[in-house]
């Protein structure tokens, strides 16, 4: 793998940066509520060393009603500030989850204006996995400039991927599993009807892993999007249950230099919630 510190790195690579004094690492681990895990339990536990936790539910949009929406500046702001982290700084970020929810904090730090962040490939479990060192203190914080320039463009809001759906301009790639998609299995919030934005294309987030929990190289992501039926010629729109693994098909996206896409973030909790929007059932 080729180390990008805007996309991917490995654990080589953060291993051996690690010491750098401009170097901020975010534990990023966010779990399915059914699940029963405490992430933030979890990196009190064991963290990479240095590593602030990010708290996806915290650090979001309090006003709506859907979960984890992107924050509003002001918050984001404050909340960087109060982990270290601001300009000038190399942000690495790496989760300990089923959702490979690093990828929905890549995208949100990207979606400010920030570019110097990347993904650690593999995740808290690879760098165990190899022996390398973690702790349970917490680090030291010192308060950080960082200037944000929120990117309107890398988000799409239900009013704008129901004209996208009608007028098929673009492609809707949703990240969920192939059951939910068609409609076959229920969705794991209650109350959302089943199935997916018509015209939309299913490529399952967990395509694009190793069973290590590594990404798939360039090629092979181009593969995926390909298999999907994805038209890489036309915008993209990435779509999930609640805007997290969609962020793992826009990162894939940006690793193969595709630009041209964004995420909408209220995904199918917000879809499916709504009984005058059209849905769709069965393949793609």
């Amino acid at each position: 793998m080729q180390d990008d510190p805007k996309t991917l790195v490995s654990t080589d690579w953060l291993a051996a940066h690690l010491s750098d004094p401009d170097l901020r690492i975010i534990d990023a681990s966010w779990h399915m509520p059914a699940l029963g895990r405490e992430a933030r339990a979890e990196y009190d536990a064991a963290h990479i060393p240095g590593a602030r936790f990010f708290d996806i539910d915290a650090i979001s949009d309090q006003r709506s009603a859907l979960p984890h929406m992107a924050p509003p500046v002001e918050m984001f702001i404050s909340r960087m500030r109060a982990m270290g982290i601001g300009d000038g700084h190399q942000v690495v970020i790496y989760d300990n989850s089923d959702v490979r929810s690093a990828f929905r904090v890549w995208w949100t730090i990207r979606l400010m204006g920030k570019t110097d962040v990347a993904v650690l490939d593999g995740g808290l479990s690879k760098w165990q996995a190899e022996g390398r060192p973690t702790e349970d203190m917490p680090p030291v914080l010192r308060d950080r400039h960082i200037t944000v320039q929120r990117q309107a463009g890398l988000v799409r809001d239900v009013t704008q991927v129901a004209a996208a759906s009608k007028l098929d301009d673009h492609h809707i790639i949703d990240a969920r599993s192939p059951e939910r998609f068609r409609g076959e299995a229920p969705e794991p919030r209650p109350g959302l009807r089943s199935g997916h934005i018509p015209g939309a294309r299913n490529l399952p987030f967990g395509r694009l892993f190793h069973a290590d929990g590594t990404m798939i190289d360039p090629d092979a992501l181009r593969a995926a999007f390909l298999e999907a039926g994805v038209d890489l010629t036309k915008p993209a729109i990435t779509t999930c249950g609640s805007g997290v693994t969609a962020a793992i098909l826009s990162f894939a996206l940006e690793r193969i230099g595709y630009r041209n896409h964004a995420l909408y973030d209220g995904s199918w909790t917000e879809w499916g919630s709504y009984p005058d929007l059209n849905i769709a059932t069965g393949d793609a």
